[in-house]
């Protein structure tokens, strides 16, 4: 009797613990994204106040503006889509919005043909590691689903 119950116990608690890893690891991903996001901010700020940024180093069109609200966006939106996205997509999005956004800092070193600003370069590090940090959690993330 005392085996039969222990066995029903293990089988309940492995099914909270599932849940509760699915749950946990959607919230660190979306932490990491507020965290990423707000760094962009910041960096985007900071740029905006620096007296020797030259901004007409790239032309900004409105095509070349959209295409930075569009990657920005796609930041902010994966805030929330880490937390209701089931498992599967939730794990592709996280690796595909991750290394998009580490593919796009990593070339912003490179535009305008001059040596970034250091605090650009720090706030880009910061970047690099974060998004390169929710791509590795995603691609190791264990499919804890229940059901």
């Amino acid at each position: 009797m005392i085996e039969r119950i222990a066995k029903a116990s293990s089988r309940l608690t492995a099914g909270v613990e599932k849940t509760t890893g699915m749950k946990d690891r959607k919230v660190t991903l979306s932490t990491l994204w507020i965290f990423a996001v707000l760094n962009y901010i910041y960096a985007d700020v900071f740029t905006a106040m620096d007296p020797l940024t030259d901004n007409g180093s790239v032309h900004m069109t409105h095509g070349f503006m959209l295409g930075a609200a569009v990657l920005m966006e796609t930041a902010i939106v994966m805030i929330p889509l880490s937390r209701i996205l089931k498992y599967r997509v939730n794990r592709w999005a996280n690796i595909v919005a991750g290394a998009i956004h580490t593919a796009a800092v990593i070339l912003s070193l490179f535009v305008g043909g001059t040596v970034p600003a250091s605090y650009y370069v720090f706030f880009a590090s910061v970047e690099i590691v974060s998004t390169s940090v929710i791509v590795c959690y995603a691609w190791k993330w264990p499919n804890l689903e229940v059901g």
